[in-house]
């Protein structure tokens, strides 16, 4: 592992051996009290001979054979090259040549196509020619608008907008990501908002408030589920997903500046 001072006076470069080694020192320094924030992981690039190189990883990929299609399919998306197929058994041993980078997320993915019936390990094989642009996260954030609690019926009322991933009663800050949304755009909710409550009651008006559970990840999860615009932020006693420009409004602009 390797720590790099950067132009900003509070910020440092961490390189290690993937997302494992890496959280292994976030999680140590979150038992000693540490409190920070983690940018998106990124793979090293190297320049060979005045050409853009990448790491690629020899994946192998045992699964029952009626799943081999779909673990095709998700590591062929990204960027991910078959070289071998032979059975084992009552399952298929699947290897690729994949970039580094496409193995960022892949295990949650693999895991919930094939039913937690994969079983997953890589190893590093070589620096290659970049492979191109991959797809990144294609589901949007849910954003908070207010700082304050979360209500049950504020999140209620949203839950067709997408996936939760803060209780009932949980503090939440504006531009905290508290949510997946289930299309590619994020968008800002209420979620502090109460009901309106008036003098005026009639049988059967209150509606029975079920919730779905939300999703809680672990270390590993939330650094492989980050964004190039998001912070992951770590303290002894919480991980919260934000975006790295809180207000709204001076995202909307950094957003057009980018695109000009």
């Amino acid at each position: 592992m390797k720590v790099e001072d950067t132009d900003s006076p509070d910020s440092l470069m961490v390189y290690g051996r993937g997302i494992l080694h890496l959280s292994i020192l976030v999680e140590t320094m979150r038992r000693e009290g540490y409190e920070f924030q983690l940018g998106q992981p990124k793979v090293i690039i190297k320049y060979i001979d005045d050409v853009k190189c990448e790491p690629i990883a020899c994946l192998t990929v045992l699964v029952p054979e009626d799943f081999s299609g779909r673990v095709i399919e998700q590591v062929s998306a990204r960027k991910g090259e078959m070289t071998q197929m032979e059975p084992k058994g009552d399952r298929m041993c699947l290897d690729f040549d994949i970039p580094s980078r496409g193995l960022i997320g892949l295990r949650n993915t693999l895991l919930t196509v094939t039913e937690g019936e994969a079983i997953i390990s890589h190893r590093f094989k070589a620096y290659e020619p970049w492979k191109g642009e991959m797809p990144s996260r294609n589901t949007g954030a849910l954003i908070s608008m207010e700082t304050g609690q979360a209500i049950p019926y504020a999140i209620w009322k949203l839950q067709d907008r997408g996936v939760f991933f803060v209780n009932p009663n949980e503090d939440v800050y504006a531009g905290e990501v508290i949510g997946e949304n289930t299309r590619s755009n994020d968008i800002v909710i209420n979620i502090n908002k109460t009901k309106h409550l008036t003098n005026v009651r009639a049988s059967g008006s209150d509606e029975a408030i079920r919730l779905i559970p939300p999703v809680r990840f672990s270390l590993e999860e939330y650094m492989e589920y980050i964004r190039d615009d998001e912070y992951l932020e770590v303290t002894p006693k919480s991980l919260r997903l934000r975006k790295i420009i809180l207000d709204e409004l001076e995202r909307k602009r950094a957003n057009r500046n980018n695109e000009q």
